[in-house]
């Protein structure tokens, strides 16, 4: 009977057998415990449309996703442009709240490529007034470019930041402010699902 069925093509199509991947190694930086956002991984989402005016079109803006690689934890940055200023700007703000930063890792996108080397001009570069070498030598952060495939745990943060946001926003447009607002809300959200299964025990 067996045999017969192994045989017949129909039954062949109908019940495939499913290949095993191998998973590759992970980088160093997502198996070494660490301080949240000690490593961590950067990407971009969008573009999305913003209201700016009663009787103006829509401005683009798109979303900084930063990505703990030891605790996955996400942490969002509204930005104006793809600019590498935009990028350094949102930099600045993600590390005065989030603490010190000893590893970035991104994708080579040219934003990413430039504010590397503006992090490596350290004498002639200048980011809101303030110079970069007081930003980044007190702070020792090395920038690591990694290949598209190694970056699927901010592309995982970048999915789940664009459902929740997609829902809300369908196909309304919102002002900065209140884009802000969603993003923080949605960030809070994110950072609450749990890392690990919990037991049932009470005393975990």
């Amino acid at each position: 009977m067996h045999r017969v069925i192994r045989k017949c093509i129909k039954c062949f199509r109908m019940r495939p057998k499913e290949m095993k991947h191998f998973m590759g190694d992970l980088l160093k930086s997502r198996v070494t415990e660490t301080n949240p956002f000690t490593r961590t991984g950067v990407d971009y989402a969008g573009p999305f449309l913003l209201k700016k005016g009663r009787m103006r079109s829509p401005i683009k803006c798109y979303v900084s996703v930063f990505v703990c690689m030891s605790t996955k934890a996400i942490h969002l940055e509204l930005v104006g442009s793809l600019s590498t200023e935009s990028f350094l700007g949102a930099f600045h703000r993600f590390v005065g709240r989030r603490g010190n930063v000893s590893e970035m890792y991104s994708d080579h996108g040219t934003n990413f490529q430039g504010a590397e080397r503006q992090l490596a001009e350290l004498d002639e570069s200048q980011m809101f007034e303030c110079k970069l070498e007081e930003f980044c030598q007190s702070r020792g952060i090395r920038w690591s470019f990694v290949a598209p495939h190694q970056g699927g745990l901010w592309e995982a943060g970048v999915k789940s930041m664009k459902s929740h946001l997609c829902k809300v926003l369908n196909e309304s447009y919102l002002s900065y402010e209140e884009m802000y607002t969603l993003l923080v809300q949605i960030e809070a959200i994110l950072n609450s699902r749990p890392l690990i299964p919990q037991s049932d025990d009470s005393m975990d």
